[in-house]
């Protein structure tokens, strides 16, 4: 057999409302042809939910004969089907066997689907040994069963390298990515997406493939986008490279009084014999049994989004105690030849400056050679911040003073862009400087993954929020931005970055190459606007997250929490803008009306409250010359971002 398929494959929620159980998937075995690779497939799909294969042996005794003369063949596909698990030596708790003899092979199926409470059911379409089971056709068959199906048709080799997905209407659209992406990994293949205009009969159609393409960017897996303005049968049959296999949904239609599972789109090419099939069908219970059903809190079905989402999210989701290994963090940067600079943006921290430069130096500089400068940037502070950081040695800019040819904004964001400018580090990590439990990890913690994989350009920290509010904490007091403004608008508007636990969080690391070429806003909105950038230039696989586990920090008040609240809408919408996903005034209020509270009686303040963008560092001539950069022309289009002041 070829690679095994990825344990961390994909952790999607293709069930409806049956998560009070072992996710299932059921896979009746005829014989030994393929069996292997089917259970393959079954097991990446079943492994991110924890859940578990159903192998069934079906034995189909004849109308009119004893059931008991089913035995001798039962035992032959008893022994069929440990042949099968005992392939997977790793897995013998996921596979679980069953041997059933009837005179109606169908029945038996759809009643261990019934028992078992089967997810999903792979079934093949053409399986030499499976012809009395299809008797009563296909389309009944699959209309028969509770739970999604998927239908193989052909030989399906190991050795894939080219599966083509034609995207076609909507409800098949979340399992048809999954299976695509289970079987890309298991391979090491590339997927084509087709869009064939003159199949859209379905106006869902279009944003199905719009949604698809947009949560795909950046996806290893997904090679290349193909519209035409031909069928999918035609598309299909003029490829030049023909595909190894071609994943697509089931795409139901009405017949008469029955209603066709599959439909003839794909079942042209069966007949064409184009390349092998692989056919999706998703659940559809009738609207009595939905209804029946149906709760308040039943999970919706799963979108696109969802499953790209819930992949990126077993995927590019970290711990800190996985880069515990500092030793092996250091051996990695060596192998790639790379140098890391840890900046510390800071306004009136002398309570923790200190400290914080003390742990993170005395670990990762004089123990473990991981970073090789420390920076602080500093905001005009007027306490002991810069004095305490020069005592430890540390290089301090004034970020006023870094580039004054470009005038100088107030706020964090207007810091980090500057740094960009004096850190010489191949990768750069910032974190911020008030950290009451500071831990070497929240370096490198977010330093990791980036060692460890060169396909992300950027990471960000998560934890637990306890606020410490005078002498005591508060658990769980913190994040309020992030769940009343930032999390609902990412939802609305950028669903793919909805897996992040904490967009806002201050600490973060990434490649040079990635952030010289992003715009920066200058204030509150630098972390969201980062992460739309990037989203935007790179698609989610770009980006991971790492648990840092807790954090204390002190409580900001809410009048503060109001302003960062209207700074970060206004990023949103200056990219909304930008997208046109929506038409909006190009000149949005820049001022807010704070309440200010007075004994006896209340007032009005007005703030302006307006972050500005900078440009990518890289547009800068001054930049470029310092980094040893040559600006390539090509760079131009994509570098569009902004006025310098």
């Amino acid at each position: 057999m070829g690679r095994q398929l990825d344990s961390g494959a994909l952790r999607t929620t293709l069930n409806e409302g049956r998560n009070d159980h072992t996710y299932t998937v059921v896979v009746p075995i005829f014989d030994d042809e393929q069996a292997e690779w089917i259970v393959q497939v079954a097991l990446a799909l079943a492994r991110p939910h924890q859940g578990r294969v159903v192998l069934v042996g079906i034995v189909r005794v004849p109308e009119g004969q004893s059931l008991s003369t089913g035995a001798v063949e039962a035992q032959t596909r008893r022994a069929t089907l440990e042949h099968v698990r005992a392939q997977f030596p790793d897995e013998p708790l996921l596979i679980k066997l069953r041997i059933r003899v009837d005179y109606q092979p169908w029945r038996v199926l759809t009643r261990v689907v019934a028992k078992e409470r089967a997810d999903l059911a792979i079934v093949r379409w053409n399986q030499e040994g499976a012809r009395p089971f299809f008797a009563m056709g296909l389309d009944k068959l699959l209309n028969h069963l509770d739970c999604h199906v998927v239908v193989l048709s052909g030989s399906v080799s190991v050795h894939l390298h080219r599966i083509l997905m034609p995207i076609r209407g909507s409800a098949e659209a979340p399992l048809m990515l999954e299976v695509a992406l289970s079987l890309a990994e298991a391979t090491d293949a590339r997927i084509t997406m087709l869009y064939a205009r003159r199949d859209d009969r379905d106006p869902q159609s279009r944003l199905v493939y719009e949604e698809l393409a947009r949560m795909s960017q950046g996806n290893r897996r997904i090679e290349r986008e193909l519209q035409v303005d031909r069928d999918v049968v035609s598309a299909v049959l003029e490829q030049v490279d023909k595909p190894d296999l071609i994943v697509m949904g089931a795409a139901e239609a009405a017949s008469g009084s029955d209603l066709r599972a599959i439909g003839p789109t794909a079942r042209r090419l069966r007949h064409e014999h184009v390349a092998p099939l692989v056919i999706v069908k998703t659940h559809r219970p009738l609207p009595l049994g939905r209804l029946s059903r149906w709760r308040d809190t039943e999970p919706l079905p799963p979108t696109p989004t969802s499953v790209v989402v819930d992949k990126w999210f077993a995927e590019n989701t970290f711990h800190s105690v996985e880069f515990e290994d500092i030793e092996r963090l250091v051996a990695l940067k060596r192998e790639q030849g790379v140098t890391i600079s840890l900046g510390l943006p800071a306004l009136n921290e002398e309570t923790t400056v200190g400290t914080v430069i003390r742990a993170v130096r005395q670990v990762l500089m004089d123990d473990f050679p991981l970073l090789d400068e420390i920076v602080l940037v500093d905001s005009g502070s007027t306490d002991y911040t810069v004095e305490i950081a020069q005592e430890l040695g540390v290089a301090v800019y004034q970020h006023s003073e870094i580039l004054p040819q470009y005038g100088s904004f107030r706020g964090k964001g207007e810091a980090l862009w500057k740094s960009l400018y004096v850190l010489g580090g191949d990768l750069i990590a910032w974190i911020d400087t008030d950290i009451v439990n500071i831990h070497p990890r929240f370096v490198y913690g977010i330093l990791g993954p980036l060692l460890r994989h060169d396909t992300i350009q950027y990471v960000k920290g998560f934890y637990r929020r306890p606020l410490q509010v005078g002498e005591t904490l508060q658990a769980g007091g913190g994040g309020r931005v992030t769940e009343l403004v930032a999390r609902p608008l990412i939802n609305l508007f950028y669903p793919e970055l909805s897996g992040l636990v904490q967009p806002l969080a201050g600490e973060y690391a990434g490649r040079r190459t990635a952030l010289e070429r992003l715009p920066f806003y200058t204030g509150y909105g630098v972390e969201i606007g980062l992460l739309l950038a990037l989203v935007e230039r790179y698609g989610i696989s770009g980006i991971a997250q790492v648990d840092l586990r807790t954090r204390v920090h002190h409580n900001q008040p809410l009048g503060a929490l109001s302003r960062m609240a209207f700074a970060i809408i206004q990023v949103f919408i200056d990219h909304l803008e930008g997208r046109k996903r929506v038409e909006l005034l190009n000149e949005i209020n820049r001022t807010m009306k704070i309440i200010r509270y007075e004994p006896g009686r209340f007032s009005l303040e007005e703030h302006a409250i307006s972050d500005r963008r900078r440009p990518p560092i890289i547009t800068l001539p001054e930049y470029r010359a310092r980094h040893g950069i040559t600006y390539w022309k090509e760079d131009e289009e994509a570098l569009q971002g902004g006025a310098l002041a």
